[in-house]
C-alpha cells in the first residue's frame, strides 16, 4: 500500500491555504513533514502486519486458504523465512505479487549445486540459534576468552556479533567424533577480518596450545591454515560478496584427517591430510571487527556422521537423514539436499529389490495439524523427486507424514528440535 501521495497532498493543500506564497524553505519543511508522516504511517502498517498477520510460504496455498477462512490477513515469506516486502518495506499481502518478488530455488542437482557433495551429520552434537538468549547479552552456552561479543537480531534470525578481535569457546557434551560436520552462516566486513576455528586456544590470550589445521574464513578466501607450523595450507578464493549479499553459509565436513570446507555451494578446501586434533570444545577466533564493521556468526550446528545409508538400512532397517532440507514452512526441496538425495537415488538404482517408506517429521513448534500436513507434503515431495530424477518406480516407494507425533529427542532443547526435524527412510518388505 502506498500512502505517501495522499498524505503529501493533504498536507500541502492545508498549508497552502494558510500560507498564500510560501518560500522555498517553507516548501522544504512541508515536504519533510509529509515524508515523516508517511514514514510513520508505513511503520504502523508494517508493525500491524508483522504482529497480527499469518505468515505463509508462497508455495503453500493451504496456509493461505486456512488463514482467509479464519478471517486472518496473510503475509508471505521466502525460502529462508524472510518476509517479502514491496519497495517501501511493507509486507506483501497478495500471493501472486509475493511470488514475483520471491526468487525461485534451484532444484537439487542443478546449476552450481550439481557437484556439491556436503552431507550433514545425522546426530546433533551441538546446536544454538541464540533464541534462548537475550538480545544484547553474551550467549549463555558459550564462554568468553577475549573480545566484545553479543547477540543481535536481524530479520527472523539471531547472530553472535563480534565488534573486536577475540575468541569464544563452545563447550561440547563429548569429544568431537572422527566424523563430524559443522555449519553456520557468517559475515565479514573488514578487509583484514577472519573467522578461524580450532579445538584449543590458538590466536588470543596467553594459553595458545593448538597445533594443527585451523578452519579459516576471510573476506576473499577460505580453507585450512597451519597453526604452529603444523598441517597443510589449502585456501581458495570464494565468490561471496558480504557487503552486497549478507551472510554466507559456511560448512566443514571431516572424516578422520580428511577435511572439506565450503562457502555457499563452492568447495574451497579438499584436504586428505589435515591435522585437527579432537577435543570436547571448539574455539572461534576473529580479527579486525568493530562496531561499524562487525563479524556475524550463527546459527551453529555441529553433528556426528555415520555409516553410509545402505549399510545402516541393512543393519537397522531405518535411518534418519538430516541432509534433506526444505524452504521454510514449505515442501520445496532446497538445493543443498543434492548429495543426500543423490545417495538415496543411487542406492535405489543399485539395489532394485529395495523398497522404502519416506517419512516426514517435524519438531513441536507451531500448530499440530499444520505440522502433520507439512510433513506429509514433504515426504511426498521427496518420493516424487526420486521418481522423476532417478526413474525409481513408484511401487517401490511410500510417503508418510507424522508431524510432531514421533520425536526422537527432547523438543525443549535446540539440539532436540534439530534432531526431530528430519526425513526417515524405512526399509519395506
Amino acid at each position: 500500500m502506498r500512502t505517501t501521495p495522499t498524505i503529501l497532498g493533504l498536507l500541502l493543500c492545508t498549508l497552502f491555504l494558510a500560507l498564500p506564497q510560501p518560500a522555498d524553505a517553507q516548501l522544504r519543511r512541508l515536504r519533510d513533514a509529509a515524508k515523516r508522516a508517511a514514514e510513520r504511517e508505513t511503520s504502523a502498517i508494517v508493525d500491524r502486519l508483522v504482529s497480527d498477520a499469518i505468515r505463509c510460504a508462497v508455495d503453500d496455498p493451504r496456509c493461505t486458504s486456512q488463514a482467509e477462512a479464519d478471517g486472518k490477513e496473510v503475509i508471505y515469506v521466502d525460502a529462508d523465512g524472510e518476509i517479502i516486502t514491496d519497495d517501501d518495506g511493507v509486507p506483501i499481502t497478495d500471493r501472486e505479487e509475493a511470488a514475483k518478488r520471491s526468487p525461485a530455488l534451484e532444484a537439487p542437482g542443478e546449476g552450481l549445486w550439481a557437484n556439491y557433495d556436503f552431507v550433514p551429520g545425522d546426530r546433533i552434537v551441538f546446536y544454538d540459534d541464540f533464541q534462548h538468549d537475550r538480545v544484547g547479552d553474551f550467549p549463555r552456552r558459550f564462554e568468553l576468552i577475549m573480545g566484545n561479543w553479543d547477540v543481535v537480531e536481524s530479520g527472523e534470525r539471531r547472530y553472535l556479533r563480534g565488534t573486536s578481535g577475540g575468541s569464544v569457546k563452545i563447550p561440547l557434551p563429548a569429544t568431537l567424533p572422527d566424523r563430524f560436520t559443522m555449519e553456520f552462516d557468517a559475515s565479514l566486513e573488514h578487509g583484514n577480518g577472519y573467522i578461524r576455528i580450532t579445538t584449543a586456544p590458538a590466536y588470543h590470550g596467553p594459553d595458545r596450545t593448538f597445533e594443527g589445521s585451523a578452519v579459516s574464513l576471510m573476506l576473499n578466501d577460505a580453507g585450512l591454515l597451519p597453526v604452529a607450523k603444523t598441517g597443510p595450507e589449502a585456501r581458495t578464493r570464494h565468490d561471496h560478496r558480504f557487503s552486497e549479499e549478507g551472510t554466507a553459509p559456511f560448512r566443514v565436513m571431516a572424516d578422520g584427517d580428511y577435511m572439506k570446507v565450503y562457502v555457499g555451494e563452492k568447495r574451497v578446501a579438499n584436504v586428505p591430510n589435515a591435522v585437527f586434533p579432537r577435543s570436547d570444545a571448539l574455539y572461534i577466533h576473529t580479527s579486525s571487527a568493530s562496531e561499524g564493521r562487525p563479524t556475524l556468526i550463527g546459527p551453529i550446528r555441529i553433528a556426528a556422521g555415520g555409516l553410509d545409508l545402505y549399510s545402516r538400512l541393512e543393519a537397522e532397517g531405518r535411518v534418519s537423514t538430516q541432509g534433506i532440507l526444505f524452504a521454510v514452512d514449505s515442501d520445496q526441496i532446497r538445493p543443498e539436499s543434492t548429495p543426500t538425495l543423490e545417495e538415496i537415488g543411487t542406492m535405489l538404482a543399485d539395489h532394485p529389490d529395495l523398497r522404502l517408506a519416506v517419512e516426514g517429521h517435524t519438531d513441536a513448534d507451531g500448530d499440530e495439524a499444520h505440522n502433520l500436513d507439512l510433513s506429509e507434503r514433504r515426504a511426498q515431495a521427496v518420493k516424487e523427486f526420486l521418481m522423476e530424477r532417478y526413474g525409481i518406480d513408484g511401487s517401490r516407494l511410500e510417503a508418510h507424514g507424522y508431524g510432531e507425533s514421533q520425536p526422537v529427542a527432547d523438543n525443549t532443547t535446540p539440539e532436540g528440535k534439530q534432531q526431530n526435524r528430519r526425513v526417515d527412510l524405512v526399509r519395506l518388505p
